[in-house]
């Protein structure tokens, strides 16, 4: 009686032994005598003590900050550039066969390609089309992590540090940006009022009445105002009546 309590004490420690208990997100990648012989989970799992070997993997996904990098853009601008890389493992046996920590793979992968797709673009591409460029990174991430069983959901792009140099660079560009740009629209305008006026002149040239009428309507603008002496031109129709009877 004194012995049959340890010996079912021994037996119940021996049974759990075989239970392993996996949680739905997670998954167990089972080795029977050192051979992959498949993947288990979620729930018991039961694992023979000595003969096989249960490697659990969190099938959650997990946030990588990418420390920041130096990067050179196609434009000769060193900047730094941090990013977050969204991943998870879709498959536990290739993350676990493929690659001995696919984690720290997966980081230093990711700096590899942030400094390789950044340095083929130009500074103003880097601030301006982040969107574009970080799903060329995930793209490219996600190519090469698929051999691992992992999924790359998505890459951001956190920070673009830029020196205080180029800063004043930057702007000095964009003030120079907005002078040509006035200066454009401003010729522009100039351009079109020249041609609306060459369209009056011709319209006035068919009409020689038109042009009385606003020889006219210019004298009424110019009487209103207070000035003391007004030197106006006289129209050459008005007086050649005069200058042709004087020669006669």
């Amino acid at each position: 009686m004194y012995f049959a309590i340890p010996v079912l004490v021994f037996l119940l420690i021996f049974l759990l032994s075989f239970i392993r208990i996996l949680n739905e997100y997670e998954r167990g990648v089972m080795f029977t005598f050192g051979r992959f012989t498949g993947v288990k989970g979620p729930g018991i799992v039961l694992v023979a003590p000595l003969v096989q070997r249960l490697v659990r993997v969190d099938l959650r996904v997990v946030v990588l900050k990418v420390p920041p990098q130096d990067v050179i853009t196609r434009d000769n601008v060193s900047v730094k550039v941090s990013a977050v890389i969204y991943f998870r493992v879709v498959d536990a046996g290739k993350s676990i066969l493929q690659v001995a920590q696919p984690f720290e793979a997966t980081s230093q992968y990711a700096q590899t390609t942030l400094r390789s797709v950044l340095g083929q673009h130009e500074l103003d591409e880097l601030l301006a089309q982040r969107d574009r460029l970080n799903l060329d990174i995930q793209r490219i991430l996600d190519q090469a992590t698929e051999a691992w069983g992992i999924k790359v959901a998505s890459v951001e792009i956190k920070d673009v540090d830029i020196t205080e140099t180029m800063i004043r660079a930057i702007a000095r560009q964009a003030e120079a940006e907005r002078t040509r740009r006035a200066k454009v629209i401003h010729a522009e305008g100039e351009k079109q009022a020249a041609a609306m006026l060459v369209e009056a002149a011709r319209t006035l040239a068919q009409q020689p009445q038109a042009m009385q009428l606003r020889y006219l309507q210019t004298l009424a603008d110019i009487s209103s105002e207070k000035t003391s002496t007004i030197v106006f031109p006289l129209p050459l129709d008005l007086i050649r009546p005069l200058l042709e009877r004087s020669d006669t």
